[in-house]
């Protein structure tokens, strides 16, 4: 992605949409650690009240939000509206081998978010638009807080996607970081077509009693099942010292 941390208003950065909000220490720790103006304190005192890190992504609270999300859907159809916005400043200002606005949308979303009608509404008109500057990842991991989504959610949604006109990759394995690059990096060079990546993951992955659950959705996992996330992660981290991958 192509943004500055420095100057988060940039016109031309790309932006980045975390549609299932509720993972969203994940985007605070990264905006931290790419320099935008946030500290560990704020880290801290996530979902506190009045801090900078609430429950779900707030647009002009945190710095590199950029739209608020939460309810199921808005985030992923929201982004079809950043897209058309791009398109629409790229006809207006570009001229011939100088584009100011050549920005592509990133997103991540969730199965609750593919659920909603909206979302299937939006999907729609981005195949019909032909929106190749949108990029989608779709956590694929089965559960929602009220269980399984076999319980109301059991459609093949990469048939649904290509039946919309979208440019559709399956991952199988979340932890394979080298398919989901290369997964991003073809949906990337796909201009007349939006993308979605299927990744399939584990929730609460390295939670020995919690993992695919879900309690791992809507819970802590408690001090004694953290404790055993610790353990797990430090002989991953010291399998993957001896034997470093080749990004």
């Amino acid at each position: 992605m192509h943004y500055n941390s420095e100057n988060p208003d940039w016109p031309n950065r790309d932006r980045f949409i975390l549609s299932n909000g509720h993972a969203c220490i994940l985007q605070y720790i990264f905006l931290y650690l790419t320099g935008y103006d946030l500290s560990l304190d704020d880290i801290k005192h996530f979902r506190q009240l009045d801090s900078k890190t609430p429950g779900h992504p707030e647009y002009g609270l945190t710095p590199g939000i950029e739209v608020t999300t939460g309810p199921l859907g808005q985030g992923f159809s929201n982004g079809v509206g950043f897209a058309i916005a791009q398109k629409h400043l790229a006809a207006r200002y570009n001229k011939p081998g100088f584009k100011l606005f050549d920005y592509k949308i990133f997103a991540i979303c969730s199965d609750g978010d593919l659920m909603e009608g909206v979302a299937s509404e939006a999907a729609s008109l981005a195949g019909t638009l032909e929106l190749g500057n949108m990029i989608y990842i779709y956590d694929d991991n089965h559960i929602t807080i009220e269980g399984d989504t076999n319980i109301t959610f059991t459609e093949n949604v990469v048939k649904r996607f290509e039946a919309y006109g979208w440019h559709v990759q399956s991952v199988e394995d979340g932890n394979d970081i080298l398919a989901i690059r290369n997964a991003i990096r073809n949906a990337v060079v796909e201009v007349h077509r939006p993308s979605l990546i299927k990744v399939r993951t584990q929730i609460g992955y390295g939670s020995p009693n919690k993992v695919n659950t879900a309690s791992a959705h809507g819970s802590p996992l408690g001090v004694e099942e953290l404790k055993l996330v610790k353990e797990f992660l430090d002989l991953i981290l010291k399998k993957l010292l001896r034997c470093p991958m080749k990004y």
